[in-house]
């Protein structure tokens, strides 16, 4: 077996695209998106025609409305080629607006079931702020799946457990990303490689804290740099992929471990956390890498979403 099948024998592996074309070459389980990946395919000649076709049927919407049909249209298409779930971003630019992101996970899950896509094929993409985390909690209440993405840090992680979520995406790459830049001159890469790397470690110690108290919650390692990172979190529930590093697995036949096991990490010696607003704030404060990279993914993705809108907009002038 090749790299990609070894994995799937420990993992559930799911695709990080927006483009749906690549998805069946890999044969994953789930897929996810976000903004950017949306905006990216909707750019491509491929998918150009999708975008113009939810634009012109929804011409005198808003533009929001246009914009969540599309991502919406874009998780049916990739519905028809994977089995299981797909995750579907709420808009950036709501992520510290509770009220407002129910109201656009709401809409985003009604346009699913609009089109016949049962509610337990669908994960919403929430940022993990505080108020994207208490949103998720009363979503999950109402039978609304939720995927809490940007989460770079413990605190997070154990917010996102104690609120009930389903799954949790801690950002692998961008927390290495972080302490590469940080360490400059001193950093060795071979030294921090595998297990030793700071994203992998990050992920290993949240998978260790959930199987250890019993937290339901998945946890879906996210946004790799290279294949070691991947291989060194062999095991863990499931990890989101980029169709480039999964072509990168299936062409490779070097072997593949497990590497995270739920068995030994329910016996891991921990102490249980619990954390109110205050503390969680305070916590993620003392963060300074997970106070920077979540300010700054939420403020890329908005980005994104701006540039979307704008795109939508001339579509429909």
């Amino acid at each position: 077996m090749n790299a990609l099948e070894q994995l799937k024998q420990h993992t559930v592996v799911v695709a990080d695209t927006g483009n749906f074309l690549q998805l069946a070459q890999f044969t994953p389980r789930d897929a996810t998106t976000n903004p950017s990946l949306i905006l990216k395919a909707v750019q491509q000649s491929e998918y150009a025609p999708l975008l113009a076709e939810t634009v012109r049927a929804r011409r005198g919407q808003p533009v929001d409305e246009i914009v969540d049909a599309v991502l919406v249209r874009f998780g049916c298409e990739i519905l028809q080629i994977v089995p299981g779930r797909v995750s579907t971003e709420v808009d950036a630019r709501l992520s510290f607006d509770r009220e407002a992101t129910l109201a656009r996970a709401r809409r985003i899950m009604g346009l699913y079931e609009a089109a016949g896509v049962p509610r337990e094929r669908v994960l919403i993409k929430i940022a993990s702020t505080w108020e994207g985390i208490q949103a998720a909690r009363a979503l999950e209440a109402q039978g609304i799946r939720c995927n809490l993405t940007l989460l770079f840090s413990f605190c997070q992680a154990v917010a996102c457990g104690e609120a009930g979520v389903q799954l949790i995406s801690p950002f692998v790459g961008r927390i290495y990303d972080w302490a590469k830049k940080a360490a400059g001159a001193q950093w060795d890469e071979a030294a921090r490689a595998g297990e030793n790397d700071p994203g992998v470690q990050s992920v290993s110690a949240i998978y260790h804290y959930y199987k250890r108290f019993g937290i339901r919650t998945e946890v879906m390692g996210a946004s790799f740099r290279n294949v070691g990172q991947i291989l060194a979190l062999a095991g863990c529930d499931l990890l989101t992929i980029s169709p480039e590093l999964l072509a990168a697995l299936q062409a490779s036949d070097a072997p593949v471990p497990r590497r995270l096991d739920p068995e030994r990490a329910a016996r891991a010696e921990l102490a249980h956390v619990s954390l109110d607003e205050q503390a969680f704030r305070w916590a993620l404060n003392e963060d300074a890498m997970a106070t920077e990279k979540l300010a700054e993914g939420i403020r890329a993705f908005a980005a994104d979403a701006v540039r979307l809108d704008r795109m939508i907009e001339g579509l429909r002038a």
